[in-house]
């Protein structure tokens, strides 16, 4: 008796949601427009106010923040060009080359914040806090990167 019942009314509510979307498109922000708003309101200023007590509270956020984000892609020690980004024809820079060029704070927190139209998100609008940029910043450049500590 119930199955006869719930029929009828699970045919309707799963019609309605369909008439619906076929007369709409989705379409996804652009990215560079995303990446341009990012930049409007990127200051490295904003990062002033962010302070860590001694211990390793900055460490251990940046390591979680690394993790939760930025793993996928750039390797469990930033290796770079893992399976994931390849699959998804990703051009990801190792985090621990020589020669790269965020391995200073300044600018790495602006293109964690800013992303970059190549397939970086925007993490600073809304994805990560000034706070988790900044620890993910220190993760990466005192842990897997500890040539460049104090820079």
């Amino acid at each position: 008796m119930r199955r006869a019942l719930l029929g009828p009314a699970l045919g309707i509510a799963v019609a309605l949601p369909a008439a619906g979307c076929g007369q709409h498109e989705f379409e996804p922000p652009d990215r560079e427009a995303k990446v341009r708003e990012a930049a409007a309101s990127y200051s490295q200023a904003l990062f002033d106010t962010v302070t860590w007590d001694a211990g390793g509270a900055r460490e251990l956020l940046g390591n979680q923040v690394y993790v939760e984000h930025c793993r996928l892609c750039h390797g469990s020690l930033g290796e770079g060009a893992t399976d994931y980004a390849l699959e998804r024809g990703l051009d990801v820079p190792a985090l621990t080359r020589d020669d790269w060029p965020r391995a200073h704070p300044d600018s790495l927190r602006r293109v964690i914040f800013v992303g970059h139209v190549a397939g970086m998100p925007v993490f600073g609008e809304g994805d990560l806090t000034l706070r988790e940029i900044d620890a993910v910043t220190g993760y990466v450049l005192d842990v897997l990167r500890p040539d460049v500590q104090g820079s």
